[in-house]
């Protein structure tokens, strides 16, 4: 038996980058950093970890609307490598978090924060 399974929580980098594949296929691409804060002798220190994240289909329309450089973000999803040869023959090699699932995370700002299945609150008052 064996699992493939990435669960990352982290902010964006930059907006998602949108493209559709030769088959039609919409496809977004981001990055997200995590960090891990830990001591070391009495001292402070920050470690920061970038991932590649790319969505197929629909996820990959939200992933293009709803998320912005900057904010934080819940992805769940399967680590993917692969390869290719460039022009001069050389074989390169990335790493990248295939997105299963997306979810906003953090306080609601001017959007709402919300994802497309959630509907917004009820007021009993005007605003």
């Amino acid at each position: 038996m064996s699992l493939n399974k990435i669960l990352l929580i982290g902010h964006l980098g930059s907006d998602p980058d949108m493209r559709y594949l030769p088959s039609g296929k919409p496809a977004a691409s981001f990055r997200i950093a995590t960090n891990r804060r830990y001591k070391v002798e009495g001292q402070l220190r920050e470690e920061v970890e970038w991932f590649s994240i790319v969505a197929f289909g629909r996820l990959a329309e939200i992933c293009s609307e709803y998320l912005k450089k900057g904010k934080p973000v819940f992805i769940e999803g399967r680590m993917k490598t692969r390869n290719w040869t460039d022009a001069n023959g050389a074989v390169h090699y990335r790493t990248e978090v295939i997105a299963e699932t997306m979810q906003l995370m953090g306080s609601k700002s001017n959007d709402g924060g919300r994802t497309p299945s959630e509907e917004p609150p009820e007021h009993d008052e005007p605003f």
